[in-house]
């Protein structure tokens, strides 16, 4: 008998979701509590804390729909701005064997910037299943290599981190390239794990100032320095865009790296049609047949944006009216008051934009 009732506790939720139709059993959940939603994933914050002036770290309890990562990933995280949802992809740092998600965003746009200015414990989030393929192997290699530049840390802490926790046998580099002391995040962290872990060994390195383990940015003789078995490990780096081209330059096809490569995306400016209005700024032009985010900056318009090719979510605007088609999927769509990528959103007929 007891083995019926969860069949039947579902029959009930089932019964009720279709009950409450058109808004769904999750609209009305949230009226009581946002952390009990069943099909998003929701996160509540539950510690704050700043590092250095310009970037924020909290942690996160995800909600019962959290599916888990594995270390390396990204996750779209949502807040609501001004009443209007703003997703933006952020790694989480902290090892995929734990329970709750940290992260650590730093303040250079709007999201970031809203994040940094009013996330306090207590807050509710939105998250995505999380996504990516920089990610350590399953088989996890005897030396490992982990270089971090800036804010690119996130991901290979989450790995360093991993790999202790899992009392990794091997060896493990940390290298970690900031401007100076007061920009080197998670110093006291790192420092704490290499005492926790022998085979871990933590180097910083100072652009810009004296006092660092290493200085000036990399090199073939910081590899050779840290890591003089670099040729037989595998190594993982993420940041700057200068940093991971130097790395892949002395490592080839050893390294790995946070990298997406943009679609090859064609656009049909001849058939164009219709007129582009940017409802805040006033700005109004004929639809040229390109991305929304290369018409607002032909418009003079200078929308945040980051990867254009529709993965970062930097440039996400409110669309108040019109259809749009995305360049990558070609689906079209008509939705008033809808959240759009700009820089894969490509105008069919008239369409207005809340920029």
């Amino acid at each position: 008998m007891t083995a019926l009732i969860p069949r039947r506790v579902r029959g009930l939720a089932s019964l009720a979701e279709a009950l409450l139709t058109p808004h769904g059993m999750d609209r009305y959940l949230e009226l009581v509590d946002p952390m009990l939603v069943r099909r998003e994933i929701r996160g509540l914050v539950t510690a704050v804390r700043k590092q250095t002036p310009d970037s924020v770290t909290f942690t996160v309890r995800p909600s019962r729909a959290w599916p888990g990562f594995t270390a390396g990933q990204y996750v779209r995280l949502q807040v609501e701005i001004d009443g209007v949802r703003r997703t933006r992809c952020y790694s989480p740092c902290g090892s995929q064997h734990e329970g709750e998600l940290e992260f650590t965003v730093k303040e250079q746009g709007l999201v970031s910037g809203h994040l940094n200015r009013t996330l306090a414990a207590g807050s509710v989030v939105g998250l995505s299943t999380p996504d990516g393929a920089f990610t350590l192997p399953a088989a996890r290699p005897d030396r490992v290599l982990l270089i971090a530049g800036g804010s690119g840390i996130t991901p290979v802490l989450a790995m360093a981190r991993t790999l202790v926790d899992e009392g990794h046998a091997g060896e493990i580099v940390f290298l970690q390239y900031s401007n100076g002391p007061a920009d080197a995040l998670y110093r006291t962290e790192l420092a704490e794990l290499a005492a926790r872990h022998p085979g871990l060994r933590v180097v910083h390195a100072y652009t810009h100032t004296k006092g660092g383990d290493l200085r000036g940015f990399f090199s073939p003789e910081h590899l050779a320095r840290v890591a003089p078995w670099h040729r037989d490990a595998e190594a993982f780096v993420c940041g700057p865009q200068p940093l991971m081209a130097a790395v892949r330059e002395e490592l080839g096809e050893r390294v790995h790296t946070e990298e997406f490569t943009p679609p090859a995306l064609t656009f049909d400016t001849a058939a164009a049609e219709g007129q582009v209005r940017f409802r805040r700024s006033g700005r109004e032009c004929a639809n040229s047949g390109k991305p929304l985010l290369e018409q607002a900056e032909d418009a003079g318009l200078a929308p945040e944006h980051g990867c254009r090719m529709g993965i970062c979510f930097s440039c996400t605007q409110l669309k108040t009216a019109g259809r749009v088609r995305n360049a990558r999927t070609g689906e079209i769509s008509g939705e008033e008051d809808e959240e759009i990528q700009l820089c894969i959103s490509v105008p069919v007929g008239d369409v207005e934009i809340d920029a």
